[in-house]
């Protein structure tokens, strides 16, 4: 199923990208394009990467220091901001 319309983006090739270290909606939109059109799919893509799955994603909520350079890069609409 399309997750991202504008760019035909499927469930799987998110899966995909979130499994070689795409953890965040911004990532994924760095690798794929996904969610950087129209914005609309980014909430579904928010749902799909989680939050738990993602084992740098688990050491910045154990508050260890996030490399530079990883979410700075501007990729995008402000839809692309995260979900706190």
């Amino acid at each position: 199923m399309y997750v991202c319309s504008c760019f035909g983006i499927t469930e799987q090739q998110v899966r995909e990208h979130a499994d070689t270290g795409a953890c965040t909606p911004r990532q994924l939109a760095s690798a794929c394009k996904a969610g950087t059109d129209c914005g609309g799919c980014v909430r579904r893509i928010q749902a799909l990467l989680g939050r738990g799955a993602c084992p740098r994603r688990e050491l910045i909520d154990s508050g260890a220091p996030e490399p530079l350079g990883v979410e700075g890069d501007a990729v995008g609409p402000a839809a692309l901001s995260e979900a706190a």
